[in-house]
């Protein structure tokens, strides 16, 4: 790496960048441009050095925050995180004042369009669009054209626009996101994280503040709510933590301080859609949709969406719920919509289109068609029923290419075809060499409707454009989710601006809510679950770590009495007999190791690397896709906590030998007392804590009991040894050696671990705490009758106060002291057990009898056997 010249650190950082050709954000004839100089200068005075460092900084902070766009994150192999360039994109006040207004007169456009075509479709009818064009796009619902007029047609609330500047310096239009455009999260993250990794170098800077667009945006989604109701009730639906974009979805919706939900947490009712909670159905008035339109309804889009709300679209149609962006605005995601727009400006607007698109052709015109035939290499092809997927016959193979024509030509109505772009270099750092290079990168930029405008007339609305935007570096057109860098937008303004806060001071009083009870019942099993998970994480972890210490203890060439069989009979991991017999016989003579002692090795480290549910990666894959969907309840020292535990888990797979595998679960251990650690102490001991305390406790009295049984009933080698590993996997050692001297003896851990409740290992404890946090449920009934989860527990406690402890006292030499502990540890076990689905039937099923959601009908005057009626409310 090559450190910065005292004396010209700005030409140390530039290094080899100053070139020649194409447009550059950073040089105008052979000179730095006036709006990136102070940036610069200030950029390069901190150094190489320091700049890689505060580059790692940026990285780490991603990590810790969990920003990923890897759908499957629980899979250590597959996890994707994007590198943060420090150095952002920079563009000028006077640059961006015209952009701003390209940008505002494209959502316009689009708005007027959106009305148009589901309304008159004057353009269609006055042949400015090709009916087939509009028709044939899986974005355009006839069910919501089909709408009664006293119905409010879609509404245009949101738009995402893909911008990139060419060779020339010409600002392009990529393409629009008209359903969910997503990236604010991600600009705004960014942001954040660059102003903590180059804080001095964030608040001196001139740069316009992106919060102030999402206060607009929350007061704009309030003001699509009912004017009734006092306080709209706003979700953000999410497809759930197997989204690429989940990590936003969370973000926003805690940022946003809106609810998170997904499709099962939303049932439509008597025409009103409302969110499954503890307390009951409430209703929702507003749904930021994260999820594209095909899916958000299975009754009258795709019947095998699991992801949708069956009804939604009647609501939507009846008024009785707003939904941003309405269902059907994909249409305007079209590509070939790009050919005609400038006309369509000229019309709708009465003006000529300020940004243009790069060059689109529409394949359903017949002059067009001709021209892609006669040089296809020159074109990219799309077709709309595959969206994202874009075709270059110069990088097919022959038999695709093929076969590309064949389609074309039976339905070039399908198809656009865009030329490629050559675009502009704007510059990056690189930290491992601490200077800068030249980058290819694409622009998301983002608009929103003027909240005071939302019950005016198309041809009053305003839109407001957020002050920056996500950019990330590739090739034109390339997709935002396979990028492996992304840039944070500055835009200069003439001062520096002051710190907005997403909290508003109230103009009067505010309802305050302790109760828990709006809390969305599958966020409520998602915590069980989580303590469920992360205490059998837990539990594992410390039985595995004391199993590799004993495997490090006993003699390696004995083939003799060992504790490494019933260690393994713990994990679930030990094989039966026949099975190792024949493991015996087909592994291979060691000079150093015994079959039976490599046998046992090997078992134990695969646990280190077993996906399965017996393996820690496997449970730890639950514990993180659990944790994952309470991402919004879940505060930033508790995420970071969870990305440590990411960390260790992963790094398991990596371990090699049974000292490392050791460190990693000490790691693990701790890091997950943290975990919990923080629940109690930073989340509010409402419901969802209180079914993350119930999961946890559950997990650890079943965990408990089978190592009791193990340790004094079942083992090949019970003694000492055996019961020490059981002290240490429940951390008990210190306690049992400072309250009996060191004089191991099984009923005295039996008390330890049984009988005292002021032990928080102790199943009495755990139960005592399990009935008052039972208690404490809703929905708990106050009449003489108890429930079913109070009866379980009821049947535990008193198996464990009416034990006669004297039955116990003689272990070691009494079969009738033996059996009744086995059916003490039984008559616990059971409702325990049962305990866990009694709560998921109580709490957590929606089991309900069918109803008919909606009833069909003919339209009038559409009976022709030909057409589809459309679908009315009951």
């Amino acid at each position: 790496m090559q450190s910065a010249s005292p004396a010209d650190p700005v030409k140390s950082l530039l290094g080899d960048y100053p070139g020649h050709g194409a447009h550059d954000e950073l040089y105008e004839r052979g000179q730095v441009r006036a709006h990136w100089q102070q940036l610069l200068t200030e950029f390069a005075a901190l150094g190489a050095e320091l700049l890689t460092q505060r580059s790692d900084e940026a990285q780490n902070l991603l990590h810790e925050n969990g920003v990923t766009f890897n759908p499957y994150e629980d899979d250590p192999g597959q996890q994707r995180s994007w590198r943060l360039d420090c150095l952002p994109w920079v563009i000028s006040t006077a640059e961006w004042e015209a952009l701003e207004k390209g940008l505002q007169q494209r959502s316009r456009l689009l708005a007027h369009l959106l009305d148009d075509l589901y309304g008159e479709r004057h353009v269609i009818a006055e042949g400015l669009l090709p009916p087939e064009l509009v028709y044939t796009h899986p974005g355009f619902l006839f069910s919501a054209a089909d709408s009664p007029p006293m119905v409010e047609r879609p509404l245009l609330i949101s738009h995402g626009c893909d911008v990139v500047r060419d060779h020339e310096g010409q600002w392009l239009v990529l393409g629009d996101l008209t359903q969910s455009p997503s990236g604010v999260g991600y600009a705004l993250e960014n942001r954040i994280t660059l102003s903590r990794a180059l804080p001095g170098l964030y608040r001196d800077a001139p740069l316009k503040r992106l919060a102030g667009f999402l206060q607009a945006q929350h007061r704009c989604l309030a003001a699509l709510a009912p004017a009734h109701r006092e306080q709209a009730n706003i979700v953000l639906l999410t497809p759930g933590p197997g989204s690429p974009g989940y990590f936003e979805h969370a973000w926003l919706a805690n940022y946003m301080n809106v609810p998170l939900v997904e499709g099962d947490d939303l049932v439509v009712r008597e025409g009103q859609v409302c969110v499954r909670t503890l307390g009951g159905l409430n209703q929702v008035d507003v749904i930021l949709r994260q999820i594209n339109d095909p899916w958000c309804d299975p009754l009258e889009l795709r019947p095998d969406s699991l992801l949708g709300v069956p009804g939604l679209l009647q609501a939507a149609r009846d008024g009785e719920v707003r939904i941003v962006n309405a269902l059907g605005a994909g249409v305007l995601e079209h590509p070939a919509l790009a050919a005609f727009l400038p006309v369509l400006c000229e019309r709708l607007l009465g003006e000529a289109l300020m940004l243009p698109c790069r060059e689109t052709l529409w394949c359903g015109d017949n002059d067009a068609l001709q021209r892609i035939r006669q040089a296809p290499e020159e074109w990219i092809l799309r077709d709309i029923t595959q969206p994202g997927k874009a075709f270059r016959v110069d990088q097919m193979g022959l038999e695709a290419a093929r076969h590309l024509r064949m389609d074309l030509n039976a339905r070039p109505h399908l198809f656009s075809a865009q030329r490629p772009i050559k675009t502009a270099v704007t510059p990056g750092f690189n930290p491992r060499t601490g200077q800068l290079e030249r980058q290819q990168a694409s622009l998301r930029l983002f608009s929103l409707l003027e909240p005071n405008d939302i019950p005016k007339p198309v041809a009053e609305q305003h839109f407001r454009i957020m002050p920056g935007g996500l950019a990330w570096v590739g090739e034109p057109g390339s997709a935002m989710m396979k990028s492996a860098v992304v840039k944070d937008i500055w835009v200069l303004a003439p001062v520096p601006q002051p710190h907005i806060s997403m909290l508003r001071h109230a103009g009067g009083p505010i309802l305050v809510t302790r109760d828990g009870k709006d809390l969305p019942c599958r966020v409520a099993e998602s915590l069980f679950w989580l303590g469920r998970y992360g205490e059998r994480l837990d539990v594992r972890a410390r039985l595995l770590r004391e199993s590799l210490t004993k495997l490090l203890q006993e003699d390696p060439h004995s083939e003799g009495a060992t504790l490494l069989p019933d260690l393994m009979t713990a994990l679930d991991v030990a094989p039966d007999a026949d099975e190792l017999e024949e493991m015996l016989k087909e592994l291979p003579e060691h000079p150093r190791f015994s079959k039976a002692h490599t046998l046992a090795r090997d078992r134990l480290l695969n646990l280190l690397a077993d996906q399965g549910p017996q393996g820690m990666p496997g449970i730890f894959a639950s514990f993180v896709r659990n944790s994952r969907s309470v991402r919004d309840h879940l505060g930033d020292d508790l995420w970071r906590s969870v990305s440590n535990i990411r960390q260790r888990c992963n790094a398991m797979s990596r371990a090699r030998g049974v000292v490392a595998g050791q460190r990693l679960l000490e790691a693990v251990v701790l890091d997950l007392a943290a975990f919990f650690g923080l629940c109690n102490e930073t989340m509010p001991h409402h419901y969802g804590w209180r079914f993350l305390d119930i999961g946890r406790f559950i997990e650890r009295i079943l965990g408990t009991l089978e190592l009791l049984k193990l340790a004094l009933l079942t083992a090949r080698q019970p003694g000492i040894p055996l019961w020490e590993v059981v002290l240490a996997t429940t951390d008990n050692f210190t306690v049992y050696r400072r309250r009996f001297r060191s004089q191991l003896h099984p009923s005295a851990i039996l008390d330890l671990l049984l009988f005292d409740e002021t032990n928080p290992r102790s199943v009495g404890y755990m139960l005592r705490r399990i009935q008052r946090q039972v208690a404490r449920l809703p929905g708990q009934s106050q009449s003489s009758y108890r429930n079913l989860e109070n009866r379980l527990i009821i049947e535990a406690t008193s198996t464990l106060h009416l034990m006669d402890i004297e039955t116990l006292a003689d272990l070691e030499n009494s079969d009738s002291a033996r059996e009744a502990l086995t059916g003490l540890l039984d008559r616990i076990i059971a409702p325990m057990s049962a305990l866990s689905d009694a709560i998921s039937h109580s709490h957590f099923s929606h089991v309900e009898a069918p109803r008919q959601l909606v009833t069909m009908q003919v339209s009038p005057g559409l009976d022709d056997g030909k057409t589809p009626a459309r679908s009315e409310r009951r």
